[in-house]
């Protein structure tokens, strides 16, 4: 498996808002289908977001993830890897609600709480598609994105334990990585885990090709051989960050959460294309895409067979 790169793609997350693309799925049916294209265009793993079809906004509500999930499940073979960041003023209940309910085979877990600043993105904009989201974004400027040791206990032993999901540790900075080797000492996560290397967050780590050599040469430091790294970064430099990953032998993410361009001044169509454009820099580089198979045994992922959707 050295050879194989694992694709993620994040299909709509809780960052961006309908205002900034008309290609943001938003409905069931819109992330349905983004998803089942981004995999066949090569994503071994979907991450999932829920919204409110009516305007777009964050949901938490298992009711509207079980619109869309059995029918990706349906259609791909995808590993489905659901949040249980949720979105901004969400509740670790609320955040807990469908991964509970659905007891998928992955889901993120964010390894503590920070400043987590989108409120420069409302600068950007003045006409406004829905009344939610301008005071969403400018909201974040004291907002504190919680996930204390209690919490990410809770998780850990609520989904992982009871439920046998495992984890895309999200890490947004090198504090991340040691609070993820406290958890391991304990014995509450366990080998072969996937640590996702976060950049260019406003409060996290910034998106300077240095850091990722600093948190890859921390995580070797921390946890040797027992895990698998993947990289996603903001904005612009998705595709850069990816590629370096790719290079360095890691793993990578796209999708509309985290960026919303396919090129400078190029707003993506849809998920699909970021998978297509990472595959193709993937492959000229002489390495392979792993197939959702290939990903679950790299994984140790319990198979789509065990999931509650």
């Amino acid at each position: 498996m050295a050879n194989k790169v694992i694709i993620s793609v994040a299909v709509t997350g809780s960052i961006h808002t309908p205002t900034m693309s008309p290609h943001l799925p938003v409905t069931p049916d819109e992330i349905a289908e983004q998803s089942i294209a981004a995999a066949k265009a090569g994503a071994a793993i979907i991450h999932l977001h829920a919204r409110d079809p009516k305007d777009g906004r964050p949901t938490p509500d298992p009711d509207v993830f079980m619109q869309f999930l059995p029918r990706i499940k349906q259609n791909c073979d995808a590993v489905i890897n659901i949040t249980t960041g949720g979105g901004a003023n969400m509740t670790v209940d609320q955040r807990m609600a469908a991964p509970l309910v659905a007891k998928p085979e992955m889901c993120s877990l964010n390894m503590g709480s920070m400043n987590f600043g989108i409120f420069g993105l409302a600068d950007r904009y003045k006409d406004w598609k829905h009344d939610w989201e301008e005071p969403f974004l400018r909201g974040t400027d004291n907002f504190i994105f919680r996930n204390t040791f209690g919490d990410i206990t809770r998780i850990l032993k609520e989904l992982g334990e009871t439920h046998g999901t495992r984890f895309e540790h999200e890490c947004y900075d090198v504090g991340h990585l040691y609070t993820l080797a406290h958890f391991v000492d304990r014995g509450l996560v366990k080998p072969p885990f996937f640590v996702q290397m976060i950049f260019g967050i406003l409060g996290g780590i910034g998106a300077d090709m240095r850091n990722l050599m600093f948190m890859k040469e921390t995580a070797d430091k921390l946890f040797g051989d027992s895990y698998r790294w993947s990289v996603l970064a903001a904005g612009k430099n998705q595709m850069a960050f990816c590629t370096q990953a790719a290079m360095l032998g890691g793993n990578v993410r796209v999708g509309l959460e985290d960026s919303l361009w396919l090129g400078k001044g190029q707003l993506a169509p849809n998920n699909a294309a970021q998978v297509s454009k990472i595959r193709r820099i993937i492959e000229e580089l002489g390495l392979e895409v792993a197939t959702p198979a290939e990903a679950r045994a790299m994984l140790a992922l319990k198979g789509g067979d065990r999931v509650g959707f």
